[in-house]
């Protein structure tokens, strides 16, 4: 009997039995692909997916077409192209403060979404260990499996109506096996942005630790509030050096089917992430790094009146779930409002979310799926609001009408 068969699904290729490798046989169909297509079956609004329904900058667009009509659509150099990586080099310099050379310390991904795969495939052995903060992205767990490692999650605290570090539960994460922290600020599912104190925390165990940081940064343009403010922790003193800085064009441009990310950081760090990446994708769209290159030193104008937009839409779904009885939790940044589902009766958000397109023609996503850990607070679920106003003023009427 073949023992990668136990305990996994077993099949036939011609005449061949065969089983999945044990690095992908826990990753079936998520929750997420589940409420899509109850969205899609049902008609509802589907505020569970992080899909912007926003426009993109004409400009940006008009420019890719000429790009593509120029002929740019072969393979750019697999580091990115070089006016790209000079762009985000400038970015990171006049945003942050933070000095990187495009040469040999910016690399263009696939999306981010690569980048954290050939990151944690480059800095990780098996039995490495790698801390993230619980509710995390849904990425980062299979990531650190297909890495061999293990991702430890440390749960934010609840506080109110927010999501606070706890600096004592992230020291004692901390093994001899800790390779890697992977830090996503401003944060997917919660909207939390980590404010100076908390950053040094998570600098001192990094520090402390000898750890290399990775940050999340893909949603850096949209914080709303004026008490919150995007600070990237290789700002930090004695982190430039240990630290991988991810971002992407997607969240800033609406432009997520594009998928162009970078990574910034020291160049053996870098090198490292770049010699997994060459086997995952190699290089990829040329007429959108052209675009994008150009775009990136008026980002700050248009993030702006995006912000301005999404903040709208914040507040709009934000009264809306409280009018209909469940109470939100707030988003400094983001795509994302929690909501506490309790008020309905419902202490299991799974649930929640599988009756609500029938009772009230809405999709949305359990928070529960988003923890590593197994103290998630399961009445807690996920709605989104990088959509268009009438959408949200549909899903927030019909929320109302099915309130109990």
């Amino acid at each position: 009997m073949d023992s990668r068969g136990q305990g996994g699904a077993r099949g036939a290729v011609g005449s061949a039995r065969w089983s999945p490798a044990e690095r992908v046989r826990a990753m079936g169909t998520s929750v997420f692909t589940e409420m899509t297509e109850l969205a899609r079956s049902t008609g509802a609004v589907n505020l569970g997916q992080g899909v912007p329904e926003l426009d993109s900058p004409a400009a940006l667009l008009e420019d890719v077409a000429r790009a593509v009509l120029a002929g740019s659509n072969q393979y750019p150099p697999a580091v990115g192209a070089p006016a790209l990586r000079e762009a985000v080099a400038a970015h990171q310099l006049r945003r942050y403060g933070l000095d990187y050379r495009p040469q040999g310390e910016v690399l263009v991904t696939t999306g981010a979404t690569e980048a954290l795969a050939a990151t944690l495939l480059a800095l990780c052995d098996p039995g490495d260990e790698v801390i993230a903060f619980d509710p995390c992205y849904d990425a980062y767990a299979a990531d650190a499996r297909l890495a061999g490692a293990r991702l430890v999650g440390v749960p934010l605290a609840l506080d109110g109506d927010a999501f606070v570090l706890d600096a004592d539960a992230l020291r004692a994460a901390v093994t001899p096996r800790t390779r890697v922290l992977l830090l996503n600020t401003p944060h997917n599912p919660t909207g939390k942005v980590f404010t100076a104190d908390e950053l040094e925390a998570v600098a001192a165990v990094c520090r402390d630790h000898a750890l290399i940081a990775v940050t999340d940064e893909v949603y850096e343009h949209l914080v709303y509030d004026d008490g919150a403010r995007h600070l990237p922790l290789a700002a930090l003193p004695g982190m430039r050096e240990r630290t991988l800085v991810i971002s992407s064009a997607g969240k800033t441009f609406n432009v997520t089917g594009w998928k162009i990310g970078w990574v910034c950081g020291p160049a053996a760090l870098v090198g490292a992430v770049g010699a997994a990446k060459q086997f995952l994708t190699y290089a990829s769209g040329t007429p959108y790094q052209e675009a994008l290159a150009r775009a990136l030193g008026s980002v700050e104008e248009w993030a702006a009146g995006l912000r301005s937009t999404l903040r709208r839409n914040r507040d709009l779904l934000g009264e809306g779930l409280a009018q209909a009885g469940l109470r939100p939790f707030h988003a400094d940044a983001g795509y994302f409002v929690q909501a506490d589902v309790r008020p309905w009766g419902h202490g299991d958000g799974v649930r929640f979310c599988r009756e609500l397109p029938a009772r009230a023609g809405v999709v949305a996503i359990p928070t529960a799926a988003f923890y590593v850990g197994a103290d998630a607070p399961t009445w807690l679920v996920r709605f989104s609001f990088c959509k268009r106003e009438d959408s949200l003023r549909t899903a927030v009427k019909q929320l109302v009408a099915a309130a109990p």
